[in-house]
C-alpha cells in the first residue's frame, strides 16, 4: 500500500497483537495505510505455565493499547478504533488519561490540543465478544492470581536513581534481577556492575513510523515510562516476578508548566497519578498478585542525590545525560556533555552530598564555574525561565542546593554559585533555601511495608 501522510488520516486502528516463541509483535495502522509493527524480544522466554495464560494475554492486551502511543502521535487522528479487543469504560477512561496527559508535552510543542480530542471506545463492563475461535479478547474485568513467585524486577535507566534502588533492594535482601529495555551498552554496564541477575528485553519500532517521520509526521514526546511499565508486565508474567520496582521519586508527580489551563508534565507517567493508575489496572484486569510501585516515590530528587553519594560504586559507570548517552568510555566526557538540563541538575543535586574532588572526577569539570552554563542553571531554579522539559528535580529542590553551595567555602566561589548570592539569593524567601526540609520521607506510596525501613535508613 502507498505511504500516506498519517496528519490526513480519518482513523488509528490497533489492528492484532501476536506473541510467539519470545516475540511479540503488536500491529497498528492509519486508516487502510501500511501495518505499523512493532517487535519485543524477550529472550529464553520459558514455556509460559498454563496457570499464567490468562493474565499473560491480558498483559499483551494493554501493552498493545498503551504501545500505540508511539504511533497514534504521528497523525492524531480522530477516530481511534480497537480492532483487536473490546474496552470496559475503567480501561477506556484509564487510556484516555494516559494518551491526554502523556502527550501533554507534544501537544503544547505542536500546538495540537488534545482535550476532547482522545476517545477510546468502550463497551458495557460485561460484554464479550468472540473472534470465531473461542477466545476470548475483550481485556478482563478481574486480574487472576497467578502464583508468581517473591521475585522483584528493577528496571535499570543508567542513572543514579535506579541505582538506589538496586542498593535498597539489595540491603533488604530481596530476589531482584536488573531489567532494561533496548541496547544500550552504558545501561548494561550499570546492570553488570549491580551484581544482579539480568533481564535485557529488545524493542524495535516500526520503520514505518520513521518513514512517516522523514515524510512529515507529527513528532515530539511520548510516556515510554508507560510502555516500558506494559512491558515489563509482560516480562513479570512470563518469566515469573511478582513485582516490578521502579525509581521515580516524588518530583516526578510536578508539572513542567501550565499551559491553555492544563498541567504539562514532562514526567507525567513517572508520576504518582500514572503509578496508581497503572496499578490498580494491572491488578484489576491481569493479575490480583502482581505488585508495581515505585520504590523512590517518596522522596525528593535532593534525597535520592543524598542515598547515591553514600556509595562510590557507581562513579565510573552511571550517567543521567541524555545527549551524550553512548557506549561507556574511559573519560567523563563519554557518559556526560556538560551541557544539557540533566546533567545541570545532577552536577547540582550531588554536590550538596559528596567531596568536590570526587563529584568533579564525575563529570570531568566543574559546571557550576562556567558563566557560560548560566541560562541553563537559571532555568532549574525557575529564574526568568521555567523548568526544563526533561526529567529534572522541582524549582525548589535546586533553589535549596544552591544556597546551601553558597554558605560553603569551596563552592561559594564559583561563577554561578557566586552571581547567585549576589543576584537571586536576596529575592528568595527563607522556606525555599533548606535542603534538610527536603530530605523527608512523605507522600503517598505503595511501597511494600517491609522495605520503608531500607528506604528511611541513613546507613
Amino acid at each position: 500500500m502507498s505511504l500516506s501522510d498519517p496528519r490526513s488520516a480519518k482513523i488509528f486502528r490497533f489492528i492484532r497483537r501476536e506473541y510467539s516463541d519470545g516475540e511479540v509483535r503488536l500491529v497498528y495502522a492509519f486508516d487502510d495505510g501500511p501495518e505499523l509493527i512493532e517487535r519485543i524480544g524477550f529472550p529464553n522466554a520459558p514455556s509460559l505455565l498454563p496457570e499464567r495464560q490468562t493474565a499473560f494475554d491480558a498483559a499483551l492486551d494493554l501493552l498493545h493499547l498503551i504501545a500505540g502511543v508511539s504511533y497514534y502521535k504521528a497523525g492524531v487522528p480522530q477516530e481511534i478504533r480497537v480492532e483487536s479487543m473490546s474496552l470496559d469504560s475503567e480501561t477506556a477512561a484509564f487510556l484516555d488519561a494516559l494518551y491526554l496527559h502523556g502527550l501533554g508535552e507534544f501537544g503544547y510543542h505542536n500546538k495540537i490540543d488534545l482535550r476532547g480530542k482522545i476517545r477510546f471506545p468502550s463497551c458495557h463492563p460485561g460484554l464479550r465478544r468472540d473472534d470465531g475461535e473461542g477466545a476470548l479478547d475483550v481485556l478482563r474485568e478481574r486480574g487472576v492470581s497467578t502464583g508468581l513467585p517473591r521475585s522483584t524486577l528493577v528496571p535499570i535507566g543508567g542513572g543514579k536513581d535506579s541505582l538506589v534502588s538496586v542498593e535498597i533492594l539489595k540491603r533488604a535482601g530481596e530476589n531482584a534481577t536488573a531489567v532494561w529495555i533496548g541496547t544500550s551498552g552504558l545501561i548494561g554496564s550499570c546492570a553488570q556492575r549491580t551484581g544482579l541477575p539480568m533481564l535485557n528485553i529488545s524493542r524495535s519500532i516500526s520503520p514505518v513510523l520513521f518513514e512517516y517521520n522523514r515524510a512529515g509526521a507529527l513528532n515530539g514526546h511520548i510516556p515510554v515510562t508507560a510502555i516500558n511499565s506494559a512491558i515489563l508486565v509482560v516480562a513479570a508474567i512470563l518469566y515469573g516476578h511478582d513485582a516490578i520496582a521502579f525509581s521515580n521519586e516524588r518530583s516526578a508527580s510536578s508539572a513542567t508548566l501550565e499551559y491553555n489551563g492544563m498541567a504539562i508534565n514532562h514526567q507525567w507517567s513517572k508520576g504518582w497519578e500514572f503509578e496508581r493508575g497503572f496499578r490498580d489496572l494491572v491488578h484489576a484486569k491481569v493479575a490480583a498478585d502482581l505488585n508495581y510501585y515505585s520504590l523512590l516515590r517518596p522522596l525528593s530528587e535532593l534525597a535520592v542525590a543524598s542515598r547515591f553519594a553514600r556509595s562510590n560504586r557507581y562513579d565510573d559507570v552511571f550517567s543521567s545525560c541524555n545527549r551524550n548517552f553512548r557506549i561507556l568510555g574511559p573519560k567523563p566526557s563519554d557518559r556526560w556533555c556538560g551541557q544539557c538540563p540533566k546533567c545541570h541538575f545532577v552536577f547540582l543535586a550531588l554536590a550538596p552530598f559528596m567531596p568536590k574532588p570526587r563529584l568533579l572526577g564525575i563529570f570531568g569539570r566543574n559546571l557550576l564555574d562556567d558563566p557560560a552554563q548560566t541560562a541553563g542553571f537559571d532555568a532549574l531554579i525557575e529564574y526568568q525561565d521555567h523548568k526544563p522539559f526533561e526529567c529534572v528535580g522541582e524549582g525548589r529542590e535546586s533553589r535549596a542546593a544552591m544556597a546551601e553551595l553558597s554558605r560553603r567555602a569551596e563552592w561559594r566561589e564559583d561563577a554561578i554559585i557566586e552571581r547567585f548570592a549576589h543576584e537571586i539569593l536576596p529575592q528568595l524567601h527563607a522556606s525555599e533555601l533548606s535542603v534538610d526540609s527536603l530530605l523527608e520521607v512523605q507522600g503517598e506510596h505503595r511501597i511494600p511495608a517491609h522495605l520503608i525501613n531500607p528506604l528511611e535508613s541513613t546507613d
